[in-house]
C-alpha cells in the first residue's frame, strides 16, 4: 500500500535514549528540558525569534487570534485546511473569503482591499502546499488599513523566502508538527511571534495565564509535553536530508507525468522550497475521480487535499462565492511523496495517472 504520506521515524535506540532521560527526571510536561531545548533549535533552524511549541497547529491559530486580540470579521482563504476557517469561528470570529489565485493556488492579494470593511480586523491566510503568499501585497494592504496577518504556515517548515525564512513575515505565523508533516512532533505545533511584546502574551496564554501562583491572563494548556519534544530532537537533525529526498522525488513527477492533461501550482519566485506536497490540478473532476479508482485499485492512495472549498462549509451562517478556490478544490489531488518512497513506485504512480487522464 501507498498512502499519499508516510511518517518519518528516526532511530527507535535514539529515541529511546531520551526516554530513559524522561524517566529519569520525572518531568514529561510544563515546559521541561526537551521542550526549551526544541525551541532553542527550531529558533536556530528558522533563523527566526521568539518562537514557542504548542501541542497543535490549530491551538496555535487560536492562540494568535487572542494574543492579538481580534474581533469581528477576519479575511482568510478558502483553499486551505478545515483548521483555518474552524480557528477563526472558535474564536468567534467571522470568516470572509476571499478567492484564489489560479497559478498559485494561494489567496489572490489583489481581491484583498475589496472585502475590508470597518469590522475587519486581521487578515488570516495559509501558504498553501509551503508555497509563499504574495506577503509584500498583503503586507501593504495590512498597514494601509492598520490589519493584522496571521499566516498559517502549517506547511512552511524549511522554507525561505527571499533568503528569509517565511515565518518572519506577518505578525504571527503557525506551524504544524503533526505526524503527516515533514518535521514533525507526532502532535505537535509551533508559533513565531515579530512583536516581543506580543510574544510575552503568547508565552502565557500557552499555559493558562500564569507563572507558578502569578496569574496575568487567561490562557489554556497549549503545552507540548517532553515526549513529543524529544521525538521533534530526534527527527529535527534529519530534516535536511528529507527535503532533498523529497525534492529528488518531485523531480522524477516532473519528468514523468503528462503535464497537457494535469497542471502544477507555480511556486513562487524567490522560494526555497521543502518539497512538502506534489498536488496536481486535473482538467475535470470526472478525470480526478477516475483517477482515483484506478490508483485505489493498485493500492495507491493520494488525497484530495483540500476539499472541499471551505467557504462551502455546512454549517456556516452565510455563503460566500468563490469560484476558483471551488472549482480548484474540485480537481486537486496530492500525490504521494515521502522520504522512503521508492523510485519505481513513483515512476508506477506516474504511469497509472498518465494513462487515465490520456
Amino acid at each position: 500500500m501507498i498512502n499519499v504520506t508516510k511518517t518519518y521515524l528516526p532511530d527507535l535506540s535514539e529515541y529511546k535514549a531520551y526516554l530513559e532521560k524522561i524517566w529519569e527526571n520525572a518531568i514529561l510536561t510544563n515546559n521541561g528540558e526537551f521542550v526549551k531545548r526544541l525551541e532553542t533549535e527550531i529558533k536556530n533552524f528558522q533563523e527566526t525569534e521568539n518562537f514557542f511549541l504548542v501541542n497543535n497547529g490549530t491551538t496555535a491559530l487560536q492562540i494568535a487570534i487572542k494574543a492579538l486580540d481580534l474581533r469581528g470579521e477576519i479575511i482568510t482563504t478558502p483553499f486551505s485546511y478545515v483548521a483555518t476557517t474552524s480557528a477563526i469561528l472558535w474564536e468567534n470570529c467571522q470568516p470572509v473569503f476571499v478567492d484564489n489565485d489560479s497559478s498559485t493556488l494561494n489567496i489572490d492579494a489583489d481581491l484583498i482591499e475589496n472585502s475590508i470593511t470597518e469590522k475587519t480586523s486581521a487578515i488570516l491566510v495559509t501558504h498553501v502546499y509551503g508555497n509563499p503568499c504574495d506577503v509584500e501585497k498583503i503586507a501593504e494592504v495590512a498597514k494601509k488599513y492598520n490589519l493584522k496577518v496571521i499566516y498559517d504556515a502549517a506547511h512552511c517548515f524549511g522554507v525561505f523566502y527571499k533568503n528569509k525564512n517565511i515565518c518572519s513575515y506577518g505578525d504571527i505565523s503557525t506551524l504544524s508538527f503533526h505526524a503527516t508533516k515533514l518535521f514533525h512532533t507526532a502532535e505537535g505545533g509551533g508559533m513565531t511571534v515579530n512583536d516581543p511584546i506580543v510574544a510575552e502574551k503568547v508565552f502565557l496564554m500557552r499555559q493558562f495565564g500564569h507563572i507558578y501562583d502569578d496569574h496575568f491572563s487567561v490562557g489554556i494548556n497549549g503545552k507540548l509535553s517532553e515526549i513529543h519534544a524529544a521525538l521533534g530532537l530526534c527527527v529535527l537533525p534529519a530534516v535536511k536530508k528529507i527535503i532533498e529526498y523529497r525534492k529528488d522525488i518531485t523531480k522524477i513527477y516532473d519528468d514523468n507525468l503528462v503535464f497537457e492533461e494535469l497542471r502544477k501550482p507555480l511556486i513562487r519566485k524567490g522560494t526555497e522550497y521543502n518539497y512538502a506536497y506534489y498536488p496536481v490540478v486535473f482538467k475535470t473532476e470526472e478525470k480526478l475521480k477516475a483517477t482515483l479508482a484506478i490508483l485505489a485499485s493498485n493500492d495507491i492512495y493520494p488525497r484530495r487535499y483540500f476539499y472541499p472549498s471551505l467557504n462551502e462549509l455546512p454549517y456556516l451562517k452565510s455563503k460566500q462565492i468563490c469560484p476558483v478556490s471551488e472549482q480548484i478544490s474540485t480537481s486537486v489531488l496530492s500525490l504521494p511523496l515521502y522520504y522512503g518512497l521508492e523510485n519505481e513506485e513513483v515512476y508506477k504512480i506516474c504511469k497509472i495517472i498518465n494513462q487515465a487522464v490520456c
